[in-house]
Formats: structure tokens, sequence, C-alpha cells
């Protein structure tokens, strides 16, 4: 597995995106060739979250024109994380049949969000 860090590269904030947040929806620019599992294993690295779901999108870039000069912006992709806002505890049975539960403290909320980023 990738890095972490370089994963996911930065929150996206947008009005969409602080509306989503109010239903545990989080926005993030990820790297190009990161899977939906590489997004999820960061996600709950960096932010100690239970991601329930990550769903993913390539933004096609644009064309721009400067001048005479044309060129077009580079490819990037998109992932909605939704974080699990009510995180209960797991149970497991091993081997003689015990019962094991799994006491992980987890985040309800991505407090990187609360701040005013400036994009």
């Amino acid at each position: 597995m990738k890095n972490p860090e370089n994963i996911i590269k930065r929150p996206l904030i947008s009005e969409r995106s602080n509306d989503n947040i109010a239903n545990g929806k989080y926005t993030f620019e990820v790297d190009l060739k990161a899977t939906k599992i590489d997004v999820k294993y960061a996600v709950e690295k960096l932010f100690n979250v239970k991601v329930k779901d990550v769903r993913t999108m390539i933004v096609l870039g644009k064309n721009k024109r400067v001048g005479v000069h044309q060129g077009k912006t580079s490819d990037w992709k998109k992932a909605i994380v939704t974080i699990d806002r009510n995180p209960s505890e797991k149970t497991y049975l091993t081997k003689g049949a015990k019962a094991v539960k799994v006491d992980k403290k987890y985040e309800t909320s991505i407090e990187v969000f609360g701040s005013t980023a400036n994009n």
C-alpha cells in the first residue's frame, strides 16, 4: 500500500461538499492511481474515523487557451468518503468460540473541514 499522506492530496471545500458534511460525507482530491481501498485506508489512518463508503470519480481536464497557445489542464481524481457517525463495538469469535470485543475509539467527524481552509 502507498503512504496515506501521498494518497490524500487535499480536502475539497465547496458549497455542495459543505452541505454533505452534515450527512457524514467528506470530499477529497486523491492520487489519480489510488483505488477505493487505498482511499479508505488513508482516511482511516489519517483522521481516525471509520469509513462506510467511498465513491471516486475522475475529473477530466479542461482545454485552456492563453493568447495563441492552447493546452489542457491535468485530469484529477475526486473521492467522496462517507464516515460512520455512530461507530459501534465489533464482536469477533476466536478459536474455542470465545467472544472478543474490539474496543477501538473512532472520531465522529473530521476536524480539517471545521476550520476555514483556503483553496
